[in-house]
């Protein structure tokens, strides 16, 4: 008796430890996380995975969820990579995990045929932005999410997918749009039309010359249709551009499109500019605090 009850008080710590550990299960009323199949980097937050199917094309997109330390439902930003990227990047540096600090689940995605999702690469036309379209009805779903309250965040060419989406399913939960230095057409997004066929080291877009093709993926074409506010932010030296012209060539095509409310960095909302004269833009240095001039935009247009 005495060494069963020597072994028993010697077991307890550990008992009481695992008890108490946070369980891995999903809360009532949300699918049941995929095991071991977010991206190994440990993050400070509640985490989860999801699969969504992209309707038009049956892919499963994977769909990484983080969490803010707040309780009960928060506003939500769904963030679309740029170029031909995944979630992943949004990862390293921890992007993600800064807009999950300032109060927001952050939802991330693979596109078809990127990262851990199945299908074909679709360089951002029609089945993209379907499947953009469906991981935000997704997101609207879920029972720690504000479904009043959710944005959508674009890093670069990720522009062409959401104003593809917004333009065309006017009907999405989305609030505001936020574009961080997306190309405005095909001469932008290939730079100059230089990466096009599939050469070594180029993205492979199709030639400028594919009509057809472009107009699936040239956001200045779509962005006039949205029906949500536009916030664009813009450096003075573009992360890839020679120059930052597309930016005014963006906030113009909004503003003539008629969108409710449109803006370029701090400036005074629905203002068109010059493109051979534009404003001052942020200065480079400024880059590092992209995550904080986003998430105090997003905290304001949701207050609209």
């Amino acid at each position: 008796m005495i060494k069963r009850t020597f072994i028993f008080f010697l077991l307890a710590p550990f008992i009481l430890f695992a008890w108490a550990l946070p369980l891995s299960a999903a809360p009532p009323d949300m699918p049941a996380p995929r095991p071991n199949e977010f991206p190994s980097q440990q993050l400070a937050r509640p985490q989860y995975t999801y699969w969504v199917t992209n309707p038009t094309s049956g892919a499963q997109l994977f769909v990484p969820v983080i969490l803010p330390n707040n309780p009960g439902k928060s506003p939500a930003v769904v963030l679309v990579p740029g170029g031909i990227n995944s979630s992943r990047g949004f990862l390293d540096p921890p992007k993600a995990l800064r807009l999950a600090d300032a109060g927001f689940v952050v939802v991330l995605f693979d596109p078809d045929g990127r990262g851990k999702s199945t299908g074909k690469e679709d360089f951002g036309g029609y089945i993209h932005q379907d499947g953009l379209a469906a991981v935000v009805r997704f997101t609207a779903g879920l029972p720690y999410v504000d479904a009043q309250k959710i944005g959508l965040v674009t890093y670069s060419y990720g522009i062409t997918m959401a104003s593809g989406a917004l333009a065309r399913y006017s009907d999405l939960p989305i609030r505001f749009l936020i574009d961080w230095e997306g190309p405005a057409n095909r001469v932008y997004t290939t730079s100059g039309c230089k990466e096009t066929g599939g050469e070594r080291g180029k993205t492979g877009w199709n030639p400028c010359s594919d009509s057809a093709y472009w107009s699936e993926r040239e956001a200045v074409n779509f962005i006039g249709k949205i029906l949500v506010p536009y916030q664009r932010i813009q450096s003075e030296r573009d992360h890839v551009q020679p120059t930052n012209t597309h930016a005014v060539e963006m906030i113009n095509a909004a503003v003539n499109g008629g969108v409710p409310w449109v803006r370029l960095n701090y400036y005074p909302p629905n203002q068109k500019y010059d493109p051979k004269a534009p404003p001052a833009m942020f200065p480079e240095r400024e880059d590092r605090m992209l995550e904080q001039k986003i998430a105090d935009c997003a905290h304001e247009l949701l207050k609209r």
